[in-house]
């Protein structure tokens, strides 16, 4: 299947469980993706999970790379400071333009993590109002803002990006999907068909549209797990059954690649239904990250030549 000659396929590497520490993976993770060229590696925010911190392993990712896209999937904003958030996003982007890839969301994964985020109000309301105030920082000179949760009087940030950050939003239930088309410039999605990407891609655009905006024909991603070949039937069985606990109206199956043959079809699929964008993330830690990288180059990459699919 071909993409639409303006609709650029992409896949990148998001960080997943590990076998040994996590700092060790990721040096491991991210030396292997510049050394394969691949296209950009995704850091979680998972602050109760063995993980580096996506904003830090970011600048670190970007530091130690030159052609590396770096991104979050997804960085929680409710609870963070969003005038920090743009100041740490602005130097991100002045010391590696055109790889930072920022993705922010309304809450953490498990409920165990929600209260180390503490917000001042209605979680929907505190996100919408942290955002504005993320962007503004990181397009206007000098920003002087009165919300219901943040103030602001002349604040700048330096320096601003000569080109400014998209900011891509997650989320599934039509709350989120309006908000991405109101508010965002992209849509990262986790645990969705393809039939069910594309309904929400529909309905993003047309919030847009509502509100006089645009969201770019490419700007619509998932992420994607993916069981390596050799994966053992138990571990399996435990990777699809941690994924079903975020959609238990879905079959197992659908959310998991069983192999890199599956992959590659279920990236055929969302590309039909006008999803470009993919982080490919492994259901289970695997053996070692050079192996999965060597098998993701051969599979996977492919794919993204002249957006062709197929």
């Amino acid at each position: 299947m071909t993409a639409a000659p303006d609709m650029k396929v992409r896949i990148g590497i998001g960080a997943g469980p590990s076998r040994h520490d996590p700092a060790a993976a990721t040096l491991e993770l991210v030396d292997g993706c510049e050394a394969r060229g691949i296209d950009s590696v995704w850091f979680p925010d998972r602050m109760a999970a063995p993980a580096v911190e996506p904003v830090v392993a970011m600048g670190w990712a970007a530091g130690r790379t030159t052609s590396l896209k770096v991104g979050s999937g997804v960085i929680v904003l409710p609870g963070r400071n969003p005038a920090v958030v743009a100041a740490q996003l602005a130097s991100l982007a002045a010391l590696a333009p055109k790889r930072i890839l920022p993705v922010f969301g309304l809450r953490p994964a498990t409920a165990g993590e929600r209260t180390a985020y503490p917000v001042p109000g209605p979680r929907a309301l505190v996100f919408e109002e942290a955002l504005t105030v993320v962007r503004r920082l990181l397009t206007e000179e000098s920003v002087t803002f009165h919300g219901e949760f943040f103030t602001l009087d002349e604040a700048t940030v330096e320096p601003r990006p000569a080109r400014p950050l998209d900011l891509w939003l997650g989320g599934l239930v039509p709350a989120a999907l309006d908000r991405v088309g109101r508010l965002g410039d992209g849509w990262l999605a986790s645990f969705v068909t393809p039939a069910e990407a594309g309904a929400a891609r529909a309905k993003i655009a047309a919030a847009a549209a509502e509100t006089g905006r645009e969201v770019e024909e490419d700007h619509y991603g998932t992420n994607l797990l993916v069981l390596p070949p050799g994966t053992s039937e138990q571990d399996a069985d435990r990777a699809r059954a941690s994924s079903v606990v975020r959609r238990p109206e879905l079959d197992p199956h659908d959310l998991v690649a069983d192999g890199w043959d599956d992959a590659r079809a279920r990236v055929g699929r969302f590309v039909d239904e006008g999803i470009t964008k993919f982080v490919v993330r492994p259901a289970v830690a695997p053996a070692s990250w050079p192996g999965f990288l060597d098998e993701f180059a051969e599979h996977l990459v492919p794919l993204e030549t002249q957006g062709i699919v197929g």
